[in-house]
This record gives C-alpha cells, sequence and structure tokens, in this order.
C-alpha cells in the first residue's frame, strides 16, 4: 500500500479490521447475552433486577456502599423513605 501524509495505509488498514472484527465479536456476544437474559426471563427471573445486580457486581464494596448511601440520601429528599431521627 502507499504511504500518505505520513499514515502508512498497510498499517491503517490492519487496524482498521482489527477493529472491523472486535466490533462484530462484540455485536455476537451481545447477543449471546441478550439469549441468556430472554432464558432466565423464561424461567421467571426479573432480569431488570438481574442487570443492576450484575451492574452492582461490577463495583468495589466501597462504590456500592457510596451509591446506596446517595439513592438512600435522595430518596429521603423526594419523601419517598421516612426521615431518620438524627437528621
Amino acid at each position: 500500500m502507499t504511504t500518505v501524509g505520513n499514515v502508512a495505509g498497510d498499517i491503517l488498514l490492519s487496524y482498521i479490521q482489527r477493529v472491523e472484527r472486535l466490533e462484530e465479536e462484540k455485536s455476537n456476544i451481545a447477543i449471546d447475552v441478550r439469549e441468556v437474559y430472554s432464558e432466565a426471563k423464561g424461567n421467571g427471573f426479573d432480569t431488570k433486577t438481574m442487570r443492576q445486580v450484575v451492574k452492582l457486581r461490577k463495583m468495589s464494596h466501597e462504590e456500592r456502599d457510596e451509591q446506596d448511601y446517595l439513592l438512600d440520601t435522595y430518596k429521603r429528599a423526594l419523601s419517598m423513605s421516612p426521615v431518620l431521627d438524627d437528621e
């Protein structure tokens, strides 16, 4: 291939092709994930809750605690949860 403006076309093409292959793999994995959720739903599991659990499992204990604290604070501010006596 040619080089244009210090860009080697063959190397660039190699990167583009690798990205394209990875994008295709990612698409196939997304299909597989949807199938697993569909199977779980068919067995009576709530997939929205499952997705939340998957998200929480990716977090550290500290991140989960912080998120729980903020969610609780926001809920109390919006009168969606009882306000604690010490506030």
